[in-house]
Protein backbone atom coordinates (compact mmCIF):
# COMPACT_ATOMS: atom_id res chain seq x y z
CA UNK A 1 0.00 0.00 0.00
CA UNK A 2 1.16 3.27 -1.00
CA UNK A 3 0.12 6.75 1.09
CA UNK A 4 -0.29 10.07 -0.10
CA UNK A 5 3.66 11.90 -0.84
CA UNK A 6 1.78 14.89 0.61
CA UNK A 7 1.74 14.78 4.43
CA UNK A 8 -0.42 17.63 5.05
CA UNK A 9 -3.30 15.75 3.19
CA UNK A 10 -2.96 12.96 4.80
CA UNK A 11 -3.69 14.22 7.88
CA UNK A 12 -6.42 16.57 6.88
CA UNK A 13 -7.90 12.77 6.03
CA UNK A 14 -7.33 11.55 9.54
CA UNK A 15 -9.16 14.59 11.46
CA UNK A 16 -11.77 14.81 8.93
CA UNK A 17 -14.79 12.72 8.03
CA UNK A 18 -13.69 10.94 4.51
CA UNK A 19 -16.01 10.54 1.65
CA UNK A 20 -15.20 9.14 -1.21
CA UNK A 21 -16.84 10.08 -4.77
CA UNK A 22 -16.65 7.50 -7.05
CA UNK A 23 -17.35 5.88 -10.77
CA UNK A 24 -18.86 2.13 -11.34
CA UNK A 25 -16.24 0.86 -13.50
CA UNK A 26 -17.95 -1.74 -16.02
CA UNK A 27 -14.70 -4.33 -16.44
CA UNK A 28 -12.47 -3.14 -13.49
CA UNK A 29 -15.57 -3.49 -10.52
CA UNK A 30 -17.11 -6.80 -12.22
CA UNK A 31 -15.30 -8.85 -10.39
CA UNK A 32 -17.89 -12.05 -10.80
CA UNK A 33 -21.12 -13.04 -9.20
CA UNK A 34 -19.24 -16.07 -7.11
CA UNK A 35 -17.37 -16.03 -4.41
CA UNK A 36 -14.04 -15.31 -6.49
CA UNK A 37 -14.40 -12.01 -6.47
CA UNK A 38 -13.35 -11.02 -2.86
CA UNK A 39 -10.02 -12.57 -4.32
CA UNK A 40 -10.11 -10.12 -7.15
CA UNK A 41 -8.74 -6.66 -6.52
CA UNK A 42 -11.52 -4.29 -7.63
CA UNK A 43 -10.99 -0.58 -7.54
CA UNK A 44 -14.01 1.05 -5.64
CA UNK A 45 -13.93 -1.87 -3.13
CA UNK A 46 -10.64 -1.62 -2.25
CA UNK A 47 -11.23 1.38 -0.74
CA UNK A 48 -13.02 -0.04 1.84
CA UNK A 49 -10.35 -2.62 2.60
CA UNK A 50 -7.61 0.28 3.45
CA UNK A 51 -6.27 -0.10 7.01
CA UNK A 52 -4.81 3.34 6.66
CA UNK A 53 -8.09 5.36 6.03
CA UNK A 54 -11.50 5.05 7.24
CA UNK A 55 -14.28 6.01 4.63
CA UNK A 56 -17.44 7.79 6.22
CA UNK A 57 -19.27 7.65 3.31
CA UNK A 58 -18.90 6.40 -0.20
CA UNK A 59 -21.07 8.18 -3.29
CA UNK A 60 -21.47 5.77 -6.20
CA UNK A 61 -22.12 7.18 -9.60
CA UNK A 62 -23.31 4.57 -12.11
CA UNK A 63 -24.72 4.83 -15.86
CA UNK A 64 -28.38 3.27 -16.39
CA UNK A 65 -26.84 0.40 -18.38
CA UNK A 66 -24.45 -0.79 -14.94
CA UNK A 67 -27.75 -1.28 -12.45
CA UNK A 68 -27.01 -4.76 -11.48
CA UNK A 69 -23.71 -4.48 -11.41
CA UNK A 70 -24.25 -1.26 -8.94
CA UNK A 71 -26.53 -3.58 -6.66
CA UNK A 72 -23.80 -5.75 -6.26
CA UNK A 73 -21.05 -3.54 -5.44
CA UNK A 74 -23.49 -1.71 -3.30
CA UNK A 75 -24.40 -5.21 -1.43
CA UNK A 76 -20.56 -5.44 -0.78
CA UNK A 77 -19.61 -2.61 0.26
CA UNK A 78 -22.61 -2.70 2.80
CA UNK A 79 -20.64 -5.82 3.85
CA UNK A 80 -17.41 -5.03 4.23
CA UNK A 81 -17.63 -1.61 6.04
CA UNK A 82 -21.43 -1.45 7.48
CA UNK A 83 -19.97 1.53 9.17
CA UNK A 84 -19.65 3.65 5.59
CA UNK A 85 -22.82 5.35 4.37
CA UNK A 86 -22.95 4.23 0.89
CA UNK A 87 -25.23 6.66 -1.77
CA UNK A 88 -25.71 5.92 -5.07
CA UNK A 89 -25.87 8.21 -8.17
CA UNK A 90 -27.49 7.59 -11.49
CA UNK A 91 -26.48 9.11 -14.73
CA UNK A 92 -27.92 8.32 -18.29
CA UNK A 93 -26.20 10.02 -21.08
CA UNK A 94 -26.58 8.51 -24.31
CA UNK A 95 -22.72 8.27 -25.33
CA UNK A 96 -20.43 7.81 -22.51
CA UNK A 97 -17.87 9.54 -24.83
CA UNK A 98 -19.65 12.77 -25.82
CA UNK A 99 -17.47 15.11 -23.11
CA UNK A 100 -21.01 17.62 -23.63
CA UNK A 101 -23.11 15.12 -22.57
CA UNK A 102 -20.82 14.01 -19.63
CA UNK A 103 -19.79 17.16 -18.06
CA UNK A 104 -23.05 18.46 -18.24
CA UNK A 105 -24.63 15.44 -16.06
CA UNK A 106 -21.42 15.31 -14.07
CA UNK A 107 -21.88 19.10 -13.29
CA UNK A 108 -25.65 19.12 -12.73
CA UNK A 109 -24.17 15.79 -9.84
CA UNK A 110 -21.95 18.57 -8.32
CA UNK A 111 -24.29 21.10 -8.36
CA UNK A 112 -26.80 18.76 -6.25
CA UNK A 113 -24.54 17.95 -3.47
CA UNK A 114 -24.30 19.64 -0.10
CA UNK A 115 -20.51 19.67 0.14
CA UNK A 116 -18.96 20.81 3.47
CA UNK A 117 -15.39 20.99 3.58
CA UNK A 118 -14.79 21.99 6.79
CA UNK A 119 -16.36 19.10 8.19
CA UNK A 120 -15.66 16.55 5.38
CA UNK A 121 -12.56 15.54 3.02
CA UNK A 122 -13.87 14.75 -0.08
CA UNK A 123 -11.79 12.04 -2.61
CA UNK A 124 -12.57 11.52 -6.07
CA UNK A 125 -12.03 8.31 -7.84
CA UNK A 126 -10.27 9.06 -11.04
CA UNK A 127 -9.58 5.01 -11.33
CA UNK A 128 -12.32 3.52 -13.08
CA UNK A 129 -14.78 5.40 -16.25
CA UNK A 130 -13.89 5.87 -19.21
CA UNK A 131 -11.33 9.06 -20.25
CA UNK A 132 -14.06 11.28 -20.27
CA UNK A 133 -15.96 10.36 -17.08
CA UNK A 134 -12.05 10.70 -15.94
CA UNK A 135 -11.09 14.02 -17.36
CA UNK A 136 -14.55 15.93 -16.02
CA UNK A 137 -14.06 14.63 -12.65
CA UNK A 138 -10.52 16.23 -12.55
CA UNK A 139 -12.17 19.56 -14.20
CA UNK A 140 -14.72 19.38 -11.44
CA UNK A 141 -12.22 19.36 -8.85
CA UNK A 142 -9.65 21.60 -10.49
CA UNK A 143 -11.87 24.20 -10.46
CA UNK A 144 -13.44 23.63 -7.00
CA UNK A 145 -16.94 22.38 -8.17
CA UNK A 146 -15.88 19.19 -6.04
CA UNK A 147 -13.93 20.85 -3.04
CA UNK A 148 -11.46 17.79 -2.78
CA UNK A 149 -8.62 16.11 -3.99
CA UNK A 150 -8.39 12.85 -6.62
CA UNK A 151 -7.60 9.40 -5.39
CA UNK A 152 -6.02 7.22 -7.58
CA UNK A 153 -5.86 3.44 -6.87
CA UNK A 154 -4.07 0.25 -8.45
CA UNK A 155 -3.54 -3.31 -7.65
CA UNK A 156 -0.36 -4.35 -5.59
CA UNK A 157 2.78 -5.77 -7.03
CA UNK A 158 1.69 -9.22 -6.07
CA UNK A 159 -1.43 -9.22 -8.59
CA UNK A 160 -4.27 -12.15 -8.46
CA UNK A 161 -5.11 -12.80 -4.67
CA UNK A 162 -4.71 -9.67 -3.51
CA UNK A 163 -7.96 -7.26 -3.55
CA UNK A 164 -6.48 -4.55 -1.09
CA UNK A 165 -3.93 -2.84 -3.37
CA UNK A 166 -3.08 0.59 -3.07
CA UNK A 167 -3.97 4.52 -3.43
CA UNK A 168 -2.63 7.63 -4.13
CA UNK A 169 -3.73 10.92 -3.06
CA UNK A 170 -3.33 13.52 -5.30
CA UNK A 171 -3.62 16.67 -4.20
CA UNK A 172 -4.41 20.01 -6.25
CA UNK A 173 -3.41 22.91 -4.69
CA UNK A 174 -0.32 22.97 -7.13
CA UNK A 175 1.44 26.27 -4.61
CA UNK A 176 2.12 23.45 -2.36
CA UNK A 177 4.48 21.83 -4.75
CA UNK A 178 7.80 23.78 -4.99
CA UNK A 179 8.75 23.36 -8.18
CA UNK A 180 5.40 23.55 -9.81
CA UNK A 181 5.36 26.84 -7.27
CA UNK A 182 8.30 28.28 -8.92
CA UNK A 183 7.80 27.50 -12.40
CA UNK A 184 4.62 29.32 -12.15
CA UNK A 185 6.56 32.36 -10.37
CA UNK A 186 8.93 32.24 -13.07
CA UNK A 187 5.83 32.42 -15.83
CA UNK A 188 4.44 35.06 -13.45
CA UNK A 189 7.73 37.09 -13.81
CA UNK A 190 8.40 36.59 -17.13
CA UNK A 191 4.84 37.99 -18.22
CA UNK A 192 4.69 40.87 -15.81
CA UNK A 193 8.07 41.83 -17.70
CA UNK A 194 6.37 41.55 -21.20
CA UNK A 195 3.84 44.14 -20.03
CA UNK A 196 6.72 46.19 -18.93
CA UNK A 197 7.74 46.02 -22.34
CA UNK A 198 10.84 44.30 -21.23
CA UNK A 199 11.83 47.77 -19.60
CA UNK A 200 13.00 47.45 -15.88
CA UNK A 201 10.83 50.28 -14.54
CA UNK A 202 11.40 51.39 -10.57
CA UNK A 203 8.13 53.34 -10.19
CA UNK A 204 6.67 51.28 -7.45
CA UNK A 205 3.36 52.28 -8.30
CA UNK A 206 3.58 51.00 -11.67
CA UNK A 207 5.05 47.98 -11.01
CA UNK A 208 1.99 47.19 -8.87
CA UNK A 209 -0.09 47.99 -11.43
CA UNK A 210 1.56 45.92 -13.94
CA UNK A 211 2.02 42.99 -11.41
CA UNK A 212 -1.33 42.69 -10.66
CA UNK A 213 -2.77 43.49 -14.01
CA UNK A 214 -0.95 40.28 -15.44
CA UNK A 215 -3.26 38.41 -13.21
CA UNK A 216 -6.38 39.80 -14.68
CA UNK A 217 -4.93 39.84 -18.20
CA UNK A 218 -4.90 35.73 -17.42
CA UNK A 219 -7.63 35.29 -15.36
CA UNK A 220 -10.47 37.05 -16.77
CA UNK A 221 -12.47 38.29 -19.81
CA UNK A 222 -14.24 41.45 -18.18
CA UNK A 223 -13.75 44.67 -19.58
CA UNK A 224 -10.53 46.59 -18.60
CA UNK A 225 -10.06 50.63 -18.37
CA UNK A 226 -6.82 51.85 -18.76
CA UNK A 227 -7.03 55.59 -17.75
CA UNK A 228 -4.22 58.35 -17.83
CA UNK A 229 -3.06 61.44 -20.05
CA UNK A 230 -2.41 61.59 -23.59
CA UNK A 231 1.26 59.42 -24.30
CA UNK A 232 1.38 57.53 -20.79
CA UNK A 233 1.21 54.30 -22.81
CA UNK A 234 -2.40 52.74 -22.84
CA UNK A 235 -2.27 51.97 -26.30
CA UNK A 236 0.74 49.89 -26.33
CA UNK A 237 0.20 48.10 -22.54
CA UNK A 238 -3.13 46.81 -24.77
CA UNK A 239 -1.57 45.52 -27.49
CA UNK A 240 0.48 43.65 -24.73
CA UNK A 241 -2.18 42.11 -22.84
CA UNK A 242 -3.57 40.93 -25.92
CA UNK A 243 -0.47 39.49 -26.78
CA UNK A 244 0.57 38.04 -23.70
CA UNK A 245 -3.40 36.54 -23.82
CA UNK A 246 -2.46 34.51 -27.06
CA UNK A 247 0.97 33.68 -25.83
CA UNK A 248 -0.89 31.59 -23.10
CA UNK A 249 -4.02 30.27 -25.76
CA UNK A 250 -5.97 32.62 -23.63
CA UNK A 251 -7.88 33.84 -26.93
CA UNK A 252 -7.93 32.86 -30.71
CA UNK A 253 -9.47 35.96 -32.58
CA UNK A 254 -7.51 39.19 -33.33
CA UNK A 255 -6.88 42.62 -31.88
CA UNK A 256 -9.07 45.00 -33.14
CA UNK A 257 -8.47 48.71 -31.77
CA UNK A 258 -10.21 51.78 -32.66
CA UNK A 259 -9.96 55.86 -31.71
CA UNK A 260 -13.14 56.32 -30.65
CA UNK A 261 -12.35 60.48 -31.43
CA UNK A 262 -11.99 59.79 -35.39
CA UNK A 263 -15.77 58.08 -35.05
CA UNK A 264 -18.79 60.83 -35.37
CA UNK A 265 -22.52 60.05 -35.88
CA UNK A 266 -23.40 57.57 -38.76
CA UNK A 267 -19.41 56.79 -39.14
CA UNK A 268 -19.35 55.79 -35.60
CA UNK A 269 -22.71 53.27 -35.26
CA UNK A 270 -21.30 51.55 -38.67
CA UNK A 271 -17.89 51.62 -37.64
CA UNK A 272 -18.54 49.63 -34.84
CA UNK A 273 -21.98 47.79 -35.08
CA UNK A 274 -21.43 47.35 -38.75
CA UNK A 275 -24.43 48.17 -41.31
CA UNK A 276 -26.26 46.82 -44.16
CA UNK A 277 -26.44 47.65 -47.55
CA UNK A 278 -28.99 50.96 -47.66
CA UNK A 279 -28.54 51.68 -43.53
CA UNK A 280 -28.15 55.37 -44.48
CA UNK A 281 -26.97 57.25 -47.67
CA UNK A 282 -23.75 55.96 -49.28
CA UNK A 283 -24.22 53.17 -47.70
CA UNK A 284 -23.56 50.69 -50.67
CA UNK A 285 -22.60 47.21 -49.17
CA UNK A 286 -22.71 45.80 -46.30
CA UNK A 287 -20.09 46.24 -43.56
CA UNK A 288 -18.91 43.72 -40.84
CA UNK A 289 -17.94 46.12 -37.75
CA UNK A 290 -15.47 46.30 -35.42
CA UNK A 291 -17.08 43.70 -32.98
CA UNK A 292 -17.85 41.15 -35.15
CA UNK A 293 -14.01 41.48 -36.10
CA UNK A 294 -13.38 41.14 -32.62
CA UNK A 295 -15.50 37.90 -32.29
CA UNK A 296 -13.05 35.60 -29.96
CA UNK A 297 -10.46 38.23 -29.94
CA UNK A 298 -10.18 42.02 -28.10
CA UNK A 299 -11.85 45.43 -28.91
CA UNK A 300 -9.69 48.27 -28.14
CA UNK A 301 -11.86 51.16 -27.80
CA UNK A 302 -9.29 54.38 -27.33
CA UNK A 303 -10.89 57.74 -25.75
CA UNK A 304 -14.34 55.73 -25.00
CA UNK A 305 -15.41 59.22 -23.67
CA UNK A 306 -15.60 60.57 -27.17
CA UNK A 307 -18.85 57.84 -27.86
CA UNK A 308 -22.06 59.05 -28.33
CA UNK A 309 -24.57 58.19 -25.43
CA UNK A 310 -26.67 55.82 -28.53
CA UNK A 311 -23.49 53.97 -29.01
CA UNK A 312 -22.56 54.25 -25.35
CA UNK A 313 -26.10 52.45 -24.74
CA UNK A 314 -25.30 49.89 -27.73
CA UNK A 315 -21.87 48.83 -26.45
CA UNK A 316 -23.46 48.24 -22.87
CA UNK A 317 -25.89 45.82 -24.64
CA UNK A 318 -22.67 43.92 -26.42
CA UNK A 319 -20.62 44.12 -23.70
CA UNK A 320 -23.38 42.05 -21.58
CA UNK A 321 -24.82 40.10 -23.40
CA UNK A 322 -22.48 39.42 -26.53
CA UNK A 323 -25.00 40.76 -28.99
CA UNK A 324 -25.90 43.52 -31.09
CA UNK A 325 -27.63 44.92 -33.81
CA UNK A 326 -25.93 46.29 -37.01
CA UNK A 327 -26.78 49.67 -38.08
CA UNK A 328 -30.36 49.62 -40.39
CA UNK A 329 -30.47 45.63 -39.49
CA UNK A 330 -33.69 44.12 -37.73
CA UNK A 331 -31.38 40.79 -37.22
CA UNK A 332 -29.08 40.30 -34.09
CA UNK A 333 -25.44 39.51 -34.43
CA UNK A 334 -23.23 37.77 -31.99
CA UNK A 335 -19.43 38.71 -31.15
CA UNK A 336 -17.69 37.02 -28.03
CA UNK A 337 -15.09 39.89 -27.54
CA UNK A 338 -13.21 40.87 -24.38
CA UNK A 339 -12.88 44.93 -24.19
CA UNK A 340 -9.96 47.14 -23.03
CA UNK A 341 -11.41 50.78 -23.03
CA UNK A 342 -8.77 53.99 -22.42
CA UNK A 343 -9.75 57.56 -21.91
CA UNK A 344 -8.03 61.04 -20.68
CA UNK A 345 -11.17 62.13 -19.27
CA UNK A 346 -12.51 62.01 -15.78
CA UNK A 347 -15.41 59.57 -16.85
CA UNK A 348 -17.25 59.79 -13.57
CA UNK A 349 -17.05 63.70 -14.23
CA UNK A 350 -18.53 63.28 -17.86
CA UNK A 351 -21.51 60.82 -16.52
CA UNK A 352 -22.05 64.28 -13.92
CA UNK A 353 -22.68 66.49 -16.94
CA UNK A 354 -25.00 63.38 -18.64
CA UNK A 355 -22.28 63.12 -21.54
CA UNK A 356 -21.46 59.44 -20.25
CA UNK A 357 -23.88 56.57 -18.84
CA UNK A 358 -23.57 55.76 -15.58
CA UNK A 359 -24.57 52.01 -16.19
CA UNK A 360 -21.32 51.53 -19.04
CA UNK A 361 -19.02 53.21 -16.78
CA UNK A 362 -20.15 51.02 -14.15
CA UNK A 363 -19.80 47.78 -16.25
CA UNK A 364 -16.58 48.93 -17.56
CA UNK A 365 -14.81 49.70 -14.34
CA UNK A 366 -14.30 46.45 -12.87
CA UNK A 367 -10.73 46.55 -13.56
CA UNK A 368 -9.55 50.41 -13.86
CA UNK A 369 -6.03 51.47 -14.15
CA UNK A 370 -4.55 54.81 -13.84
CA UNK A 371 -1.60 54.90 -16.23
CA UNK A 372 0.99 57.27 -13.97
CA UNK A 373 2.63 60.25 -16.28
CA UNK A 374 6.58 59.99 -17.16
CA UNK A 375 6.72 62.87 -14.55
CA UNK A 376 4.90 61.13 -11.72
CA UNK A 377 7.56 57.68 -12.63
CA UNK A 378 10.88 59.62 -13.55
CA UNK A 379 13.12 57.46 -11.90
CA UNK A 380 12.15 54.65 -15.15
CA UNK A 381 13.00 57.50 -17.57
CA UNK A 382 16.70 56.40 -17.81
CA UNK A 383 15.58 52.68 -18.65
CA UNK A 384 13.04 54.10 -21.35
CA UNK A 385 15.69 56.24 -23.12
CA UNK A 386 17.56 52.95 -23.51
CA UNK A 387 14.28 51.41 -24.69
CA UNK A 388 13.61 54.14 -27.32
CA UNK A 389 17.57 53.52 -27.76
CA UNK A 390 17.09 50.38 -28.65
CA UNK A 391 14.37 50.61 -30.76
CA UNK A 392 15.53 53.26 -33.18
CA UNK A 393 18.61 50.82 -33.39
CA UNK A 394 16.66 47.82 -34.85
CA UNK A 395 14.23 50.16 -37.31
CA UNK A 396 17.94 52.18 -38.27
CA UNK A 397 20.02 49.02 -38.28
CA UNK A 398 23.16 50.64 -36.80
CA UNK A 399 23.63 51.11 -33.02
CA UNK A 400 23.35 54.74 -31.63
CA UNK A 401 24.15 55.70 -28.00
CA UNK A 402 24.93 58.90 -25.65
CA UNK A 403 28.42 59.92 -24.96
CA UNK A 404 29.13 60.37 -21.53
CA UNK A 405 28.79 64.16 -21.36
CA UNK A 406 25.53 64.42 -23.38
CA UNK A 407 23.85 61.63 -21.58
CA UNK A 408 24.35 63.27 -18.17
CA UNK A 409 22.96 66.73 -19.59
CA UNK A 410 19.86 65.12 -20.94
CA UNK A 411 19.22 63.55 -17.84
CA UNK A 412 19.79 66.78 -15.53
CA UNK A 413 17.48 68.11 -18.03
CA UNK A 414 15.43 65.64 -18.42
CA UNK A 415 14.20 65.19 -14.76
CA UNK A 416 14.49 69.38 -14.18
CA UNK A 417 11.05 71.17 -13.84
CA UNK A 418 11.95 72.95 -17.01
CA UNK A 419 11.07 69.48 -18.25
CA UNK A 420 7.31 69.17 -18.73
CA UNK A 421 7.06 66.35 -20.71
CA UNK A 422 3.59 67.42 -21.96
CA UNK A 423 2.80 64.42 -23.92
CA UNK A 424 4.91 61.77 -21.84
CA UNK A 425 6.49 59.14 -23.19
CA UNK A 426 5.20 60.48 -27.01
CA UNK A 427 7.69 63.61 -25.91
CA UNK A 428 10.56 60.78 -25.27
CA UNK A 429 9.87 58.87 -28.09
CA UNK A 430 10.11 62.12 -30.75
CA UNK A 431 13.16 63.56 -28.59
CA UNK A 432 15.16 60.48 -28.53
CA UNK A 433 14.30 59.71 -32.38
CA UNK A 434 15.55 63.17 -33.61
CA UNK A 435 18.71 63.72 -31.12
CA UNK A 436 19.32 59.51 -32.75
CA UNK A 437 18.79 60.35 -36.52
CA UNK A 438 21.33 63.34 -35.95
CA UNK A 439 23.84 61.80 -34.28
CA UNK A 440 27.04 61.82 -36.63
CA UNK A 441 28.97 58.13 -36.15
CA UNK A 442 26.49 56.74 -33.65
CA UNK A 443 26.98 59.19 -31.32
CA UNK A 444 24.70 61.40 -29.58
CA UNK A 445 26.85 64.85 -28.64
CA UNK A 446 26.58 67.16 -26.08
CA UNK A 447 25.74 69.79 -28.99
CA UNK A 448 23.20 67.48 -30.08
CA UNK A 449 21.55 67.39 -26.86
CA UNK A 450 21.31 71.71 -26.68
CA UNK A 451 19.55 71.77 -29.73
CA UNK A 452 17.20 69.04 -28.37
CA UNK A 453 16.89 70.89 -25.07
CA UNK A 454 15.92 73.95 -27.17
CA UNK A 455 13.50 72.80 -29.06
CA UNK A 456 11.45 70.45 -26.13
CA UNK A 457 11.53 73.97 -24.15
CA UNK A 458 9.95 75.93 -27.13
CA UNK A 459 7.76 73.68 -27.87
CA UNK A 460 6.29 72.61 -24.15
CA UNK A 461 6.14 77.07 -23.82
CA UNK A 462 4.53 77.35 -27.22
CA UNK A 463 1.31 75.32 -25.89
CA UNK A 464 1.69 75.97 -22.13
CA UNK A 465 -0.16 78.55 -20.16
CA UNK A 466 1.89 81.50 -19.08
CA UNK A 467 2.22 80.75 -15.07
CA UNK A 468 1.58 83.63 -13.19
CA UNK A 469 5.40 83.32 -12.23
CA UNK A 470 6.87 84.06 -14.90
CA UNK A 471 4.13 87.40 -15.35
CA UNK A 472 5.53 88.70 -12.47
CA UNK A 473 9.19 87.64 -13.83
CA UNK A 474 8.68 89.31 -17.11
CA UNK A 475 6.83 92.74 -15.36
CA UNK A 476 10.00 92.88 -13.09
CA UNK A 477 12.79 92.64 -15.50
CA UNK A 478 10.95 95.46 -17.33
CA UNK A 479 10.84 97.93 -14.49
CA UNK A 480 14.15 96.84 -13.01
CA UNK A 481 16.39 94.31 -15.19
CA UNK A 482 17.03 90.78 -15.44
CA UNK A 483 20.28 91.03 -12.70
CA UNK A 484 18.79 92.98 -10.30
CA UNK A 485 15.12 90.82 -10.06
CA UNK A 486 17.87 87.80 -9.94
CA UNK A 487 19.42 89.20 -6.90
CA UNK A 488 15.66 89.58 -4.94
CA UNK A 489 13.91 86.30 -3.01
CA UNK A 490 10.76 84.83 -4.74
CA UNK A 491 8.51 85.99 -2.08
CA UNK A 492 9.53 89.71 -2.58
CA UNK A 493 9.21 89.40 -5.78
CA UNK A 494 5.91 88.04 -5.66
CA UNK A 495 4.93 90.67 -3.37
CA UNK A 496 6.60 93.34 -5.34
CA UNK A 497 4.79 92.76 -8.14
CA UNK A 498 1.29 92.64 -7.02
CA UNK A 499 2.42 96.35 -5.66
CA UNK A 500 3.59 97.46 -8.65
CA UNK A 501 0.57 96.29 -10.77
CA UNK A 502 -1.55 98.08 -8.18
CA UNK A 503 0.13 101.29 -8.45
CA UNK A 504 0.11 101.07 -12.35
CA UNK A 505 -3.55 100.97 -11.94
CA UNK A 506 -4.08 104.02 -9.14
CA UNK A 507 -4.42 107.50 -10.40
CA UNK A 508 -2.12 108.79 -7.72
CA UNK A 509 0.77 107.85 -5.13
CA UNK A 510 -2.35 108.53 -2.22
CA UNK A 511 -5.02 106.53 -3.97
CA UNK A 512 -2.37 103.41 -4.15
CA UNK A 513 -1.35 103.67 -0.52
CA UNK A 514 -4.89 103.61 0.46
CA UNK A 515 -5.57 100.26 -1.15
CA UNK A 516 -1.98 98.85 -0.33
CA UNK A 517 -3.00 99.62 3.54
CA UNK A 518 -6.34 99.56 4.31
CA UNK A 519 -6.75 97.66 7.24
CA UNK A 520 -3.52 98.80 8.86
CA UNK A 521 -4.38 102.49 8.75
CA UNK A 522 -7.47 102.48 10.20
CA UNK A 523 -5.38 101.69 13.69
CA UNK A 524 -3.13 104.76 13.08
CA UNK A 525 -4.35 107.94 14.11
CA UNK A 526 -2.53 110.01 11.90
CA UNK A 527 -1.74 107.67 8.98
CA UNK A 528 0.54 108.76 6.24
CA UNK A 529 -0.12 105.54 3.23
CA UNK A 530 1.80 107.54 0.45
CA UNK A 531 4.88 107.46 2.81
CA UNK A 532 4.59 104.16 3.92
CA UNK A 533 4.38 103.52 -0.07
CA UNK A 534 7.07 105.77 -1.39
CA UNK A 535 9.43 103.93 1.41
CA UNK A 536 8.32 100.49 0.37
CA UNK A 537 8.98 101.58 -3.82
CA UNK A 538 12.69 103.38 -2.88
CA UNK A 539 13.79 100.22 -1.45
CA UNK A 540 14.01 98.53 -5.25
CA UNK A 541 15.10 101.70 -6.27
CA UNK A 542 11.41 102.54 -7.92
CA UNK A 543 9.60 106.08 -7.84
CA UNK A 544 5.87 105.54 -8.47
CA UNK A 545 5.36 108.09 -11.29
CA UNK A 546 8.24 105.39 -12.83
CA UNK A 547 5.75 103.23 -13.06
CA UNK A 548 2.84 104.65 -15.12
Amino acid sequence: MSLSKNNRSEQAAIKRNNVIIGVLGARLDHGGLGGKRWRRWRPNISMLLQQSIEISEFILIYHKDEEELAVLTIKDMAALSPQTKVQSYLVDYDDPWDFEQVYSQLHDFASKQNFDAEKNNYLVHITTGTHVVQICLYLLTEANYIPGQLLQTSPSAEGKGKPVGKYQIIDLDLSRYDLIASRFEHESRQAIAYLKGGIETRNKDFNTLIKQLEQVSIRSTEPILLTGATGVGKSRLARLIFDLKKQRCKMRGKLVEVNCATLRGDNAMSAIFGHIKGAYTGAASDRKGLLLEANHGLLFLDEIGELGLDEQAMLLRAIEDKTFMPFGSDKESHSNFQLIAGTNRNLFKQVEKGEFREDLLARINLWSYEMPSLKARIEDLAPNIEHELELFTRKASYKVAFNKGAKEKYLTFAHSEDALWKANFRDLNSSITRMATLASGGRITEDVVDTEIRRLSCDWHCYQPASAERDNQDLLNKILGNEAVEQIDLFERLQLADVVRLCQKSKSLAEAGRKLFNISREAKANSNDSHRLRIYLRKYGLEFRELN
